[in-house]
């Protein structure tokens, strides 16, 4: 049984509801949840910024998409001075501060419908402001625990982060930011969960950039500026209704929750050497050096991962990468757009071609789709939607032939320290996985390396770390 304790506290000046004690019974290491509380923005909010914030047509589509979840493994600093409850308040006050730069993700959404003729908007509404969770938990097991020599991705790292099972439409009712605070014997992993709709990797590692900025500067109760200010005000096509609206009356007209693929997780790390002669050789083969290292190594796990499925000769291949539409439209979007503008480019080829041509061949099939990926070509797309708006339906999105690769390893991930130095490693968590998912992470090291973490379906995983063309690339580490 729950032992369940609320009780309010302040943080920063921010009210927040805990639950304490909360333990079960373990037969194995577990990670057992100490305590819970919501965190609100240190300041009271402008009226400015108690307006609602609509989604756009590149966000709208996702209401089925579960969260997303990335997080940050580090050692545990080695000194008497260390109190994990005096760190655990520093996190809770830089966050509360923190939140008043990037207040949605304290807010939850909201909807307002009429039936005549239907119509269904989706916002933010930043005037219902919780807060985002704050989780305090532990596990007895060790840094070394967790990252494997092997690359294996033991499953108890599911359970270092929150809200495992929700969608982006239940921000409605579920916080659009959790934060877990995983307490290892020797190590600290901070995992968040963030809704899919509100920020993409790009705003999501500015927010952890901001909080671990704020956490440094030990001074949040007057942190009123950051380096990289958020920018909220949302992109609209011209000449479009800013108020994007979806033909429904009722949520479940387009909700659908798919079910998690039983996938096996492993990193393979590309060291700077192996990235640039992957790099290097594609270019080559294709006489250019139009061909970046994200599209070399994209091109090579291509190759190797249709090769290990079997599929058969004259059967379709494709390779989708998820993509930002910040810099690709005209004018541009900065980088502190703080949203979820992403698409999707697609190689397309058959079996029997990509094998039978070089890494270059495949390479350049992904560098011309993302270099035709520009302004017109998103915003025929937009116009396309507004025309048809379509709620996507997430089992539709993955596919026995697709290879999908998401994140980026330009992310600066580990820029993120909090005060206990450089992670150790960045790991993820069981939400959008599914057979031939790809994500990119930076090497730990820097200098253009790469981690990769592979999903796949255990057979095909056992055939990959065989396969002749993919272990020769990773020699060279």
């Amino acid at each position: 049984m729950f032992n369940n304790l609320r009780r309010t506290c302040e943080v920063a000046h921010s009210p927040c509801i805990w639950s304490a004690n909360l333990k079960s019974p373990m037969t194995s290491p577990t990670v057992r949840r100490v305590s819970e509380c919501f965190i609100k923005p240190l300041h009271d909010l402008s009226q400015e910024t108690k307006q609602p914030i609509y989604f756009t047509p590149f966000e709208l589509p996702f209401l089925n998409l579960n969260y997303s979840q990335k997080g940050l493994l580090f050692a545990k600093p080695n000194n008497q001075d260390f109190s994990i409850t005096a760190f655990l308040d520093d996190l809770r006050r830089s966050l509360s501060a923190t939140l008043t730069h990037f207040f949605p993700l304290a807010a939850r959404f909201a909807t307002r419908k009429q039936e005549n003729p239907p119509s269904y908007v989706i916002y933010i509404d930043p005037q219902n402001s919780p807060g985002a969770k704050f989780v305090h938990a532990t596990v007895d097991l060790t840094v070394s625990d967790i990252v494997i020599k092997s690359g294996d991705v033991p499953s108890v790292v599911h359970s270092f982060f929150d809200l495992n099972d929700a969608i982006c439409h239940d921000g409605h009712t579920l916080p659009l930011l959790s934060i877990q605070v995983t307490e290892l014997t020797d190590g600290i992993f901070i995992g968040g969960s963030v809704n899919h709709l509100l920020a993409d990797g790009t705003s999501f590692w500015h927010f952890m950039s901001a909080w671990s900025e704020i956490f440094t500067s030990k001074d949040h109760e007057n942190h009123h500026f950051i380096s990289r200010p958020p920018i909220f005000k949302r992109w609209v096509l011209e000449g479009s209704d800013p108020i994007t609206s979806l033909p429904f009356t009722h949520h479940d007209q387009f909700i659908e929750r798919s079910e998690k693929p039983q996938v096996k997780e492993r990193f393979f790390h590309f060291s700077s050497a192996t990235v640039s002669k992957l790099k290097a050789k594609a270019n080559n083969e294709c006489n250019t050096q139009r061909i970046s290292s994200l599209q070399a190594v994209s091109a090579l796990l291509w190759r190797c991962v249709t090769r290990v499925r079997h599929q058969a000769p004259n059967s379709e291949t494709v390779c989708k990468l998820v993509v930002s539409n910040r810099g690709r439209l005209n004018p541009p979007l900065s980088d502190d757009y703080f949203g979820n503008p992403i698409d999707t480019v697609r190689g397309t080829t058959t079996v029997e071609d990509l094998m039978a041509h070089g890494l270059g061949w495949a390479a350049l099939k992904i560098h011309e789709a993302i270099a035709n990926h520009n302004d017109e070509v998103v915003k025929k797309w937009v116009e396309s939607w507004y025309r048809n708006p379509v709620v996507y339906k997430m089992n539709g999105l993955f596919h026995p032939n697709i290879t999908h690769i998401g994140s980026s390893p330009r992310f600066d991930m580990y820029g993120c320290e909090f005060g206990l130095g450089k992670a150790v490693a960045a790991r993820s968590g069981i939400m959008n996985k599914a057979d031939g998912k790809m994500t990119m992470y930076p090497g730990r090291e820097g200098g253009g390396s790469m981690d990769v973490e592979v999903c796949l379906l255990p057979e095909f995983m056992m055939d990959l770390e065989s396969d002749e063309e993919f272990i020769s690339a990773l020699k060279s580490n």
